[in-house]
């Protein structure tokens, strides 16, 4: 079933299984929209009740006029998971989809039963992705979003999957397209300015899980390394044949690992 809900003042578009005694999450990453789940979420609905929606300034919801902090998503986030009756489910995000799922993990703990983070990391933004986030701003605001759509999307993936991951490729681009420019710019401003959240993260009390893409061009394998050897408590999958998308790369292996973690931590 896909509705809309205005959701703390801003219209935002629902996606939603309504059928399952758990519930999955899906919040998606930078220039994506809740249409990237579509493949995940039906390998998931026999099992759980899957909800993603469009991030707000992304697809079809709105937008703050001029930042979306990831504390204001999460908060988006809660108004619509209260609003479909879920008292508690497990977050998962993509990425921008990840540092909002910890944002809402440290507001709302009590709807947090685990957390998810799909090829996402606690760590804040360096002062070279800080300028790389100011470049694309002047980009969009100079109308050139589709220079920045050509080279980051198709960066996703691992090299040798982007032929057959032409049609997905495709689709990213189409719905990165719709959302407002003013949209994509205010999440921009808000992964910039996001808090470091390892320390959060060093006292979370849930079960937690990893999913990192050993060929991921966004987050190293030291990186990953290093987050996995910081945080012994928590899950990991590396994805031999991934990108920055294993929900789309290794579809079945990753929707295995998180049917698992949810049904046995």
């Amino acid at each position: 079933m896909e509705y809309f809900k205005t959701c703390n003042g801003i219209p935002v578009y629902i996606s939603d299984t309504k059928k399952g005694e758990k519930t999955v999450a899906l919040l998606h990453g930078y220039l994506e929209t809740s249409e990237v789940w579509a493949g995940f979420t039906k390998l998931l609905k026999p099992h759980f009740r899957v909800i993603a929606i469009d991030l707000p300034g992304n697809g079809l919801s709105g937008t703050q006029q001029d930042e979306n902090s990831m504390e204001f998503m999460a908060d988006v986030v809660a108004e619509v998971l209260n609003h479909s009756k879920v008292d508690r489910a497990t977050i998962t995000g993509h990425s921008m989809g990840g540092y909002v799922a910890l944002a809402f993990a440290e507001k709302y703990g009590e709807q947090t039963e685990k957390l998810c983070l799909f090829h996402s990391t606690p760590n804040p933004d360096t002062e070279e992705k800080k300028q790389n986030r100011d470049r694309e701003i002047a980009l969009i605001e100079e109308s050139k979003l589709d220079l920045i759509l050509k080279v980051n999307i198709a960066s996703m993936f691992a090299g040798e999957n982007l032929k057959r991951m032409e049609e997905a490729i495709a689709m990213i681009s189409e719905n990165a397209a719709i959302s407002e420019p003013e949209g994509i710019i205010a999440c921009l401003r808000g992964m910039k300015s996001r808090r470091d959240m390892n320390p959060f993260l060093a006292g979370f009390d849930k079960p937690l899980l990893f999913i990192f893409g050993r060929k991921d061009k966004y987050i190293s394998e030291t990186v990953a390394a290093g987050l996995i050897e910081k945080f012994p408590n928590a899950k990991a999958l590396i994805l031999e044949n991934s990108g920055h998308a294993g929900f789309l790369e290794e579809p079945e292996i990753s929707s295995q690992k998180l049917i698992e973690f949810i049904n046995n931590g």
